[in-house]
């Protein structure tokens, strides 16, 4: 039997991308699980920040950050905002820019290396990008992200004593030590059985493609 192939996707939960990127991803594995060698994969979130400086309470909305981040013009950033909301829509996911809380991500991908450890990353990296971009909540503050740890099955005084207590953000700084090392300096970023990176949010068929030649690969080799 060929050992799974091993997805390693750095991302930034505030990245519109990288949402998209999971979601194509996603649907890319289902179509390869219909195979009748279908192959065995494992999917591992690394953390990646796309504006360590931002603050935890931003005065604004997602297109004041951007223009100030940028430096673009404000119609610029709303004609950028709509078109990414259109290809999130197609990817099946409702962005709503309008109540977007834009905050610091570092105590969000904490509590993604404690979810990992706890075997549920893959529901908290989903809660969080959905709480994000769908539903306007706040992923930056202790109280709100204890919260959506809770509604993913796990202790939410455990997750508030694992963020106060900055437990694994040595964990996201290694995360993050390995996208230098990689050369990686924008997501969302594949590494796919650490032979292969793709780069952005590629469409549900670039990753049925490479997936099968991964696995077609790992299969000769131990035949």
């Amino acid at each position: 039997m060929s050992e799974p192939i091993n997805i390693d996707i750095w991302s930034d939960i505030a990245c519109p991308w990288c949402y998209i990127g999971k979601r194509n991803l996603e649907k890319g594995l289902a179509a390869t699980a219909g195979d009748d060698d279908a192959p065995k994969v494992k999917v591992t979130f690394h953390s990646f920040e796309l504006s360590p400086d931002t603050p935890v309470d931003f005065d604004g909305d997602e297109v004041d950050f951007l223009a100030g981040h940028k430096g673009m013009p404000r119609e610029q950033v709303e004609q950028m905002l709509a078109h990414v909301t259109n290809v999130a829509s197609g990817a099946g996911l409702e962005y709503r820019f309008d109540l977007l809380q834009h905050t610091n991500t570092v105590k969000a991908h904490e509590l993604l290396h404690f979810a990992k450890e706890k075997g549920l990353q893959h529901e908290m990296e989903e809660k969080l990008m959905s709480a994000y971009f769908t539903e306007g909540r706040h992923v930056g503050r202790i109280d709100d992200l204890a919260a959506l740890a809770e509604e993913v099955g796990l202790d939410a005084a455990e997750a508030r004593s694992a963020l106060e207590t900055e437990a694994y953000l040595d964990a996201v700084r290694a995360d993050q030590a390995q996208a230098r090392a990689y050369g990686i300096n924008g997501v969302p970023f594949f590494v796919i059985d650490g032979q292969y990176g793709v780069s952005g949010a590629q469409p549900p068929e670039a990753f049925e493609n490479v997936i099968r030649d991964v696995w077609a690969q790992k299969k000769t080799a131990v035949s």
